[in-house]
């Protein structure tokens, strides 16, 4: 990842200099952590060592249900939220040595969001693979709609 002034930038162009795509982008930002599992997570929620953030809207909340004890940040306000720095952060925000664990929908928006907390210090931050929908194909806990 390049850096300007000790600040990460997002890894915007190949080595060629031509723009990166989503694909692309998402394979990149990905190998600068390591993404966990439904049942890791579940495991390291369970243990009190790992917070898990849903970033899902509002209506696949609504659709699919909840993963019990997750809390729920919408996505425009992660961030915000998250950071311990922050003049908005939830009381969970509790440090940067946090270990968060993002959920989207399906993996994908949620590695992008990873790699945001990573910029913010949280570099314990990572995402579940596969989101919410192979946490409840594992057949782990979630609360009906």
């Amino acid at each position: 990842m390049a850096v300007s002034g000790g600040t990460p930038e997002w890894p915007v162009a190949g080595a060629s200099g031509r723009p990166l795509g989503i694909d692309a982008l998402l394979e990149r930002v990905r190998r600068g952590y390591e993404r966990i599992g439904p049942r890791e997570a579940y495991e390291a929620a369970a243990a009190g060592e790992a917070l898990l953030v849903d970033i899902r809207y509002a209506a696949l909340r609504e659709r699919d249900g909840l993963i019990p004890g997750a809390l729920v940040v919408e996505r425009n306000e992660l961030e915000w939220r998250l950071d311990p720095l922050g003049s908005h952060r939830l009381p969970e925000a509790t440090g940067h040595d946090l270990r968060i664990v993002v959920v989207c929908n399906e993996g994908y928006a949620s590695s992008l969001a990873a790699e945001s907390l990573h910029r913010l210090g949280l570099r314990r931050a990572t995402d579940l693979v596969g989101g919410f929908q192979a946490w409840r194909a594992a057949g782990l806990p979630v609360t009906p709609p």
